[in-house]
């Protein structure tokens, strides 16, 4: 594995992290001046009211020692580019929607439906790039079956859309506790690292590059966070996941690695048909399930080491499978 690799592309790694970590100090006070800061929930965890105030939109942080590890390496590495181009897309529409949120005072931020029309686009524009230009096939890879490829021919488009709407959600819903997207993230990252070096895909500059802004913004998101990704960022997290996971062939394996994810989404829309049918009665103390369980006494850094955990086994699991 360490023979197939490029040994230059750990500059990715380094310079991401490099760019993260001496913006983070200048971006803050920045974002501190413009007073774009978190409005928490009144009925969240009491530990969370003291986060009002907290600046977010860091998700431009991540963002920008991303494009900087990554953009160096797109000529001999075009593979590359369609991952650039979901997160960088996705990126955009959460920036858009902080923007509404924190800067123009709108606290709904983007309405739902527009919200979802741009996430459609961006990921019409990846779907035709990747068919199209990278020659990029949809084909499956099924986990624990050596490789079988499934075909689902017209319906392939249908669960792109699906799992690129489902990933990127999930992503943001897991963004609720300090450092706790930023940390999930990085263990997935790791794996489709590893990854694109046994597919020998040219994949690796992103998802070094990902890895290394992300522990740069772990510095300054770790609790008690400085700052706040936003959607710019949880979304962003999205965009990457599902992008290399299509690049390999791999969505059907984000349901195991980025369980996560999965499971956050599972307890909302669970939440959320239980409070309806009961009329009133809820399943969970609070949802997304990281809120549960700190309503169950967590802390938020046992939520994250847990979590965390969690997704390195996932990511174990999501090895042998393949």
């Amino acid at each position: 594995m360490i023979q197939n690799l490029d040994k230059s592309v750990y500059i990715s790694l380094f310079l991401s992290f490099i760019l993260t970590t001496a913006i983070a100090p200048i971006f803050i006070p920045f974002l501190l001046k413009l007073k774009v800061g978190q409005t928490v929930r009144d009925d969240g965890p009491e530990s969370h009211l003291k986060k009002n105030g907290t600046p977010t939109m860091g998700g431009i942080i991540i963002l920008i020692g991303f494009i900087g590890g990554s953009v160096i390496f797109c000529s001999r590495y075009s593979n590359t580019i369609p991952i650039m181009l979901m997160t960088i897309g996705f990126g955009l529409i959460g920036f858009i929607d902080d923007y509404i949120k924190v800067v123009l005072k709108r606290s709904m931020g983007l309405r739902a439906w527009q919200k979802l029309l741009l996430q459609i686009i961006v990921t019409a524009i990846f779907a035709v790039y990747l068919t199209k230009v990278a020659g990029v096939n949809l084909l499956l890879r099924v986990p624990f079956t050596n490789g079988y490829m499934l075909d689902l021919s017209w319906f392939s488009y249908v669960i792109l859309f699906i799992a690129v709407l489902g990933t990127v959600n999930g992503a943001n819903l897991t963004d609720g506790v300090d450092g706790l997207a930023s940390s999930v993230t990085i263990v997935i990252a790791i794996y489709f690292a590893i990854i694109a070096v046994l597919e020998n895909m040219g994949l690796e500059p992103t998802s070094l590059a990902l890895i290394g802004s992300l522990l740069g913004f772990l510095v300054f998101n770790c609790y008690p966070a400085k700052v706040f990704m936003g959607d710019t960022g949880s979304l962003a997290l999205g965009g990457y996941v599902i992008a290399t996971a299509y690049m390999l062939n791999m969505p059907l394996y984000v349901i195991i690695v980025a369980v996560i994810y999965l499971v956050e989404n599972i307890s909302v829309m669970l939440q959320v048909s239980y409070f309806k049918i009961t009329k009133g009665k809820r399943l969970f103390k609070m949802a997304p399930i990281h809120h549960h369980f700190e309503k169950s006494g967590w802390s938020e850094t046992k939520v994250v080491t847990v979590f965390t955990i969690v997704s390195i086994f996932a990511a174990v699991i999501g090895y042998l499978g393949y």
